[in-house]
């Protein structure tokens, strides 16, 4: 009686339960019901620089991006501030062909290198704002018709100066580089009377692609060519070019610190910064930071085109840095949206305003609040557009051994292990083996 007992109370169960499924409906109606399930988060990472206020301006943007676009979280990768460094942690997400990064800043002279690692923009919608960016750079970011990055913002090198000692020692910003030693040393020698760490003038002197920048303004700058002509030339071994880095050398334990040939962007703009220097070359974004509360200098420098050689006139290096899509990425349109909105009117007006970093975009060089925070902007505009290019399209995919094969180069005359006659000999026959191609 009591198994016939339980076993009758069981299917009295199994019943109820029956009842109480069916008035519920089907479960599978629930599961399938898009109001009910959360969809799934995609993250986008971009690989980003750190250089002054990069890091926290492409936070900022992530944040804006990912407010937004509910369902999408864009973090912020800080890479190497070093280019050489940054290029080698690249090339190690590539060659894994990994998809833990949708998004590279990418610099100017990386398209044609890197492009295989890229996705074509304009199957993204890149073609309907294109033509709004300085065509040059755009030119410079197709390769074989594919748009592998789109502008982020452009670069040229600047001269900076104090303007409240100009005016102590009756001076006037300097107009060629024989100036420039001479007002450094004149202002130089007035300050160590009080302060012995003061300077005449710091650059970039490491042995770094900064230093092709450098020294290519010094040498363009006094009529000495671009290292290697786009038409194909090799032209580096010649007396301009030799007497300007000689020049450059003998600046260094006089107006510029011994240990500037160990200095990138942020080491020479410390010194800068903390009121240890009358000059310095730098790029537009030093002026922001320049102008902060803990500055030194802020409210007493200005800017202006570098110092020219024989050629008459001075010469900045382009610069700047650009925005791709990984095609090893998981989410490629989402992130070429990221990338987009980053590179657009609202993202490089936000930076040009809060950071100084010039835009590709034309007309924001027409925009008040963008003068407003950065007048050199509109005064210096021909600089900008004017830069002169690194020969990396002609070089492509080689122009990263061609530029360490020069940085190193003078890197040795800036250090006193040769002259410039000497190096730039070794370094046209270096040249001619990676290129192949003929000497003028």
């Amino acid at each position: 009686m009591l198994k016939r007992n339980w076993m009758f109370g069981f299917v009295l169960l199994l019943a109820a339960l029956t009842l109480l499924v069916v008035g519920c409906g089907e479960p599978e109606e629930v599961v399938d019901d898009p109001e009910v399930v959360e969809p799934d988060e995609v993250v986008i990472t971009v690989a980003a620089g750190a250089v002054g206020m990069e890091l926290e301006l492409t936070r900022d943007l992530a944040e804006m991006y990912s407010e937004a676009n509910e369902g999408v979280t864009v973090n912020v990768l800080d890479t190497p501030d070093m280019v050489e460094d940054r290029l080698g942690l690249y090339l190690q997400f590539f060659e894994a062909q990994s998809s833990e990064v949708d998004v590279y800043q990418i610099d100017v002279i990386w398209p044609g290198d890197l492009a295989e690692h890229f996705v074509d923009l304009y199957e993204y919608g890149a073609g309907a704002v294109a033509d709004d960016h300085f065509p040059a750079i755009v030119e410079n970011n197709t390769v074989d018709g594919r748009l592998v990055g789109i502008p982020w913002f452009t670069d040229a090198g600047l001269l900076y100066y104090r303007t409240d000692l100009l005016e102590k020692y009756e001076l006037d910003a300097p107009q060629t580089w024989d100036e420039l030693e001479e007002y450094a040393q004149i202002i130089q020698d007035g300050e160590r009377e009080e302060n012995p760490d003061f300077w005449g003038f710091v650059w970039q002197g490491n042995a770094y692609e900064g230093l092709t920048c450098d020294a290519l303004e010094w040498i363009a700058s006094n009529d000495g060519g671009t290292i290697i002509e786009p038409e194909g030339v090799i032209t580096i071994n010649n007396p301009n070019a030799i007497e300007i880095v000689d020049q450059a050398a003998g600046w260094v334990g006089t107006i510029s610190p011994e240990g500037v040939t160990t200095m990138a962007e942020e080491e020479s703009r410390a010194v800068w910064h903390a009121g240890n220097a009358a000059f310095m070359r730098n790029w537009p974004y030093a002026y922001a930071t320049s102008m902060a509360d803990d500055s030194a200098v802020a409210g007493v420098f200005d800017v202006s085109p570098l110092p020219a050689g024989k050629s008459g006139s001075g010469a900045a290096t382009l610069g700047g840095w650009q925005l791709a899509v990984s095609k090893y990425s998981e989410n490629p349109e989402i992130a070429a949206d990221v990338a987009l909105f980053m590179a657009s009117h609202e993202g490089q007006k936000y930076r040009a305003v809060e950071g100084t970093f010039n835009p590709t975009i034309m007309d924001l060089y027409d925009d008040p609040d963008v003068l407003e925070a950065a007048p050199f902007f509109g005064s210096l505009y021909d600089v900008f557009i004017n830069a002169v290019a690194r020969p990396s399209t002609v070089t492509a995919p080689q122009y990263a051994a061609v530029s360490e094969l020069f940085y190193n180069a003078v890197h040795d005359v800036l250090t006193g292990q040769k002259n410039a006659a000497d190096a730039f000999e070794e370094l046209e026959l270096d040249l001619q083996d990676l290129t192949g191609f003929p000497v003028e």
